[in-house]
């Protein structure tokens, strides 16, 4: 396993030193190509996906967004591989965090130590691992992950989101990591990709997202409560091509209520629906995010004479 590890790293190492605009010319030459002519990747499932999520739109601008994705997504994937060798500078180039100084300082200056960035399958997220570029105070920076079924690809997608500094802290292991920091007087900064469906054991909250009642992790709200922590979107947008700009804006919900137990999670379903009605192409529409209905939860939790 190690040779094929370090076959496939070398391999990948060595194709990321091509210059990106060249890596541009690979994604819509080969890539895109391969995946919405050739392969036709999930395109069916991306269907049924805008066609349940924008009703209100044309066939017509429905497809535009549906070519639009599979163009994005190519430029994700050869965005993804450059990000073996990308240099700092270049890095900090093409990404933008816009208000990073400005959320540190108010953390110098204030109890929360804190903050729990919660961001999509949108735009590059990964290039969102570069973050502690951008810092220039002591915060211990980390990224939820979840691991790969790919031991191998886990292992190279472990290896570029700590590149530059950023801790990769295994789901499970989320709120140990963060007392351990808590206890040596750290303050933190933790992103949460946090728009995935959970497993069916998992759902706990439900909530509206793009005409789908919807259900969504509630993990990070529980332990952000528990150190007091401060609660961001990062709002992601794309420029122009290779380019990304990020600002944190802070979530202010209500209290929790018995009728709505997690506004956080609330706040941020609206945060990221609005995201992606602003540019719909940049989201992930091959997850299939509704494969496990309310209804489907609902006879879960009734047993199995429910289900049969």
């Amino acid at each position: 396993m190690k040779v094929f590890y370090w076959i496939a790293y070398g391999l990948a190492y060595l194709t990321s030193l091509l210059p990106l605009r060249l890596h541009y010319f690979l994604a819509d030459v080969l890539v895109f190509p391969l995946v919405f002519h050739i392969l036709k990747y999930r395109r069916a499932l991306v269907q049924r996906n805008l066609c349940d999520c924008f009703p209100e739109k044309s066939e017509q601008e429905r497809q535009e967004i549906e070519r639009k994705f599979y163009h994005w997504l190519a430029d994700y994937m050869v965005e993804t591989l450059k990000e073996f060798s990308i240099s700092r500078r270049e890095m900090m180039r093409r990404m933008e965090f816009v208000n990073l100084a400005e959320v540190e300082a108010e953390m110098e200056r204030s109890p929360e130590q804190h903050c729990f960035l919660y961001l999509g399958h949108f735009c590059n997220w990964e290039w969102v691992a570069s973050l502690p570029l951008w810092s220039h105070r002591s915060t211990m920076f980390g990224q939820i992950y979840h691991p790969l079924h790919s031991p191998m690809m886990d292992r190279l997608f472990f290896h570029i989101r700590g590149r530059f500094g950023a801790t990769n802290i295994a789901m499970k292991e989320t709120l140990r990591v963060l007392l351990h920091w808590k206890r040596e007087g750290h303050s933190s900064m933790v992103g949460f990709i946090a728009d995935q469906a959970p497993k069916i054991e998992a759902m706990h909250h439900w909530t509206e997202f793009l005409h789908h009642d919807t259900s969504f992790f509630t993990g990070a709200e529980k332990i952000g409560g528990k150190l007091g922590a401060r609660f961001f979107y990062l709002e992601m947008t794309r420029p122009r091509r290779g380019y990304y700009r990020a600002e944190l804006r802070e979530m202010h919900p209500e209290v929790p209520t018995p009728e709505q137990p997690f506004p956080v999670t609330d706040a941020f379903a609206r945060c990221i629906e609005q995201s992606i009605r602003s540019q719909p192409h940049l989201w992930l529409w091959t997850h299939n995010r509704w494969k496990r209905t309310r209804q489907d939860w609902e006879n879960y939790k009734a047993g199995p004479s429910a289900r049969k």
